[in-house]
């Protein structure tokens, strides 16, 4: 049996092959066409089990289908699956793009918010009903025949283009190699990485060490590494990846501008002045122009403390390591020395205190206090010998979710950390099925006999990524279009993961979280100390440079004009000009790697971050102001309301709501400055 047919459980990932993926999609896509057939019939009445029960059952499956395809593309990528995928992708694209434009479908979930069997419907399903009507609209359902065809056209191409923007970038970061035999040329890269490295060029058959463009060894070398030069040449290679600076066939720019000719199409076909307003039509916020004050606002608020940090990091540069010229490639560097300098430890000093096995247990302990919920390692077939997966289970041994951890970069994974869910929460004939979540990061892996040893930003990361699979997992609405992240606003979807990065700055987290990888001692109170008074290093130059990244994006989709004489890269070097305060060199090509937005699903979006950031801080202050009288921030009864209204709402209804209810008010700006020490 193809398993990719098989719904009865968890996906069969260890009998995954490339030639089960056209038979399974193609079979799957015709039941699904099946169930629409008999679900736009006269005869069919509009009611919710007659036609929209049915029709999430189908869509279900494919979904399912079509997401494990999408993940091992993500992080098993192959010449073989590569293919079959691109080969699939239009199909299922098509398949969306009709279901949109269903003027059937339409008809019948207008007629059934028209009939006095609206008004008994529960809350999460008269949900689903209004976001139906709003995606209908939105995917060309009320458009002319001749304008229709022409969307669905638009549609399949922008999924077409945004794969290969995506598959460019994986491929042009895999390109670059940089052999090293002189171990002198890497002096300050830390003996952890040079491990990796040396292990890497063994793995191809080289002497000396391997350094590549993937986050374990690109970052390291940014940071560590005393040769200028060197740090030159990577900085360099991985600043122009997917450029006009490399192979002609993995250059993104030509795809960047179709992108954005589509997507602009696609707007103005739909009534749209631009397809920022189209992407906004399902977020928090309503209009461009208040995301742009949002972040106009925030960035005011930031500069002084960007250009104070800048100026520090140029004083010190000339003055303690004779660097009167500062460059992009000596930030990093630079930065790493001002905060060793100023704070007295390093990164690689707090590294030796996060062993992989004690930041899993640490992660899991906050889980069970705050949630009252179990972890436990369970078995799965997974996609390869380094990924794991756990069973999370309530007081009594009731399964609440499941979930996989996938940790280690590969040359074969696309870059970036990131949740997807597997099974989503839903009531079905059988009773509850239960949900399941891919938690995927990127970080270097175990060497030799030790463990993988994490930073603390990577330790964060992967609370920010446990704190979105917590949104899918811990849901209680039992709808499918609105359960765990389904149906949440995208400006608010951050909330749950960025809330959870608060307690790695918690000595009641971390110091069950902590034991040196040689001595098992835990973390020193004295160095947690000296990280907490570095929390906040730099945070002026971390905002601006957000802000940067969403202000381009949203102008981009807003007031930006593809077909005129101005590129991409042109409308970034102005937001530059306005808004940061480090310039990078001309070279540098940041949108043809910015596969958020032209890959990601992020476009006109990737404000959610900061905007988020505002609820997650406001969220987060609420077990602040309660730690007093509990004593600790540690309090599971603020952690079960968390849970109750938010997290288990999903997204049955509007995020601002669901915060209020958390709250009991609006949320301000004014604990995220505090948190970002700049109150």
């Amino acid at each position: 049996m193809n398993p990719l047919l098989d719904f009865s459980g968890l996906p069969r990932f260890s009998e995954f092959k490339s030639d089960y993926v056209t038979p399974a999609i193609d079979q799957l896509l015709a039941d699904a066409r099946a169930a629409v057939a008999r679900a736009e019939a006269a005869d069919t009445p509009a009611e919710w089990d007659a036609f929209v029960a049915p029709l999430d059952d189908a869509n279900e499956k494919l979904g399912r289908a079509w997401g494990q395809v999408s993940h091992l593309h993500s992080v098993m990528d192959s010449p073989e699956l590569r293919e079959v995928y691109n080969a699939n992708l239009p199909k299922i694209t098509v398949f969306y793009a009709e279901l949109g434009q269903n003027e059937a479908l339409f008809a019948k979930f207008k007629a059934l918010k028209a009939s006095p069997g609206f008004a008994a419907l529960s809350a999460p399903r008269k949900k689903i009903i209004e976001n139906e009507l709003r995606d209908f609209r939105l995917g060309g359902a009320e458009l002319p025949a001749d304008k229709k065809a022409r969307f669905m056209q638009v549609q399949e191409e922008l999924a077409q283009l945004s794969a290969k923007f995506e598959e460019n970038l994986l491929d042009a970061t895999n390109e670059f190699a940089l052999f090293i035999d002189d171990a002198a040329q890497l002096a300050g890269v830390p003996d952890d990485v040079q491990a990796m490295m040396k292990a890497a060029a063994e793995a191809d058959g080289k002497t000396g060490w391997k350094i590549t463009l993937h986050m374990p060894s690109y970052l390291p070398v940014m940071q560590y590494a005393d040769n200028r030069a060197l740090r030159e040449q990577v900085y360099r290679a991985y600043v122009t990846r997917a450029s006009e600076f490399g192979k002609p066939a993995l250059d993104n720019t030509p795809l960047i501008a179709g992108i954005l000719k589509l997507r602009r199409e696609a707007a103005g076909l739909l009534g749209f002045q631009s397809y920022a307003e189209v992407s906004l039509a399902a977020k928090m916020a309503d209009k461009p122009a208040e995301v742009l004050n949002f972040l106009d606002e925030l960035g005011a608020r930031a500069r002084p403390y960007a250009e104070k940090d800048y100026a520090e990091l140029k004083a010190f540069a000339r003055d303690e390591l004779g660097l009167a010229d500062l460059q992009a490639w000596d930030t990093t560097y630079v930065s790493e020395k001002l905060s060793v300098a100023r704070y007295s430890f390093s990164d690689q000093e707090v590294k030796q205190y996060f062993p992989e096995p004690r930041v899993l247990t640490g992660l899991f302990k906050l889980i069970e206090t705050l949630y009252g919920l179990h972890v436990r390692e369970d078995s799965a077939p997974v996609w390869h010998p380094d990924v794991k997966f756990y069973t999370l289970t309530d007081h009594a041994g009731q399964r609440v979710g499941q979930f996989y951890l996938d940790l280690y970069a590969r040359a074969s994974k696309r870059g970036g950390a990131w949740m997807d869910d597997v099974i989503t929460r839903r009531k079905t004939a059988d009773g509850i099925q239960t949900p399941v979540a891919y938690l995927n990061c990127n970080f270097s892996g175990p060497v030799g006999e030790r463990p993988a040893l994490f930073t603390h930003d990577e330790v964060i990361t992967l609370f920010h990524e446990a704190g979105h699979g917590l949104h899918h997992l811990l849901t209680q609405i039992e709808e499918l279009g609105v359960s765990g992240i389904n149906g949440v606003e995208w400006d608010a979807v951050e909330l749950p993961s960025q809330f959870m990065e608060n307690f790695c700055w918690e000595w009641d987290v971390l110091k069950h979280m902590t034991a040196h990888v040689d001595t098992g001692a835990p973390l020193p109170r004295a160095l947690f100390d000296k990280m907490l008074a570095a929390k906040n290093f730099q945070s002026g130059l971390q905002t601006l440079r957000q802000i940067e990244f969403a202000s381009f994006d949203m102008h981009l989709h807003d007031d930006f004009d593809p077909s005129g004489s101005r590129t991409a890269q042109d409308l970034i070097d102005d937001i530059r000009k306005k808004v940061a305060v480090i310039i990078p060199p001309a070279y540098n090509r940041f949108p043809n790697n910015f596969s958020h937005i032209f890959a990601g699903g992020y476009a006109a979006g990737y404000y959610s971050y900061k905007w988020a950031e505002v609820l997650s801080a406001d969220a987060y202050a609420l077990f602040e102001d309660e730690a007093e009288g509990y004593g600790g921030v540690l309090n599971p009864e603020v952690g079960h309301r968390f849970w109750s209204e938010i997290l288990a709402q999903g997204g049955a209804r509007p995020a601002l709501e669901s915060f209020k209810a958390f709250r009991g008010r609006e949320p301000t700006i004014d604990a995220l400055l505090r948190h970002n020490g700049m109150a």
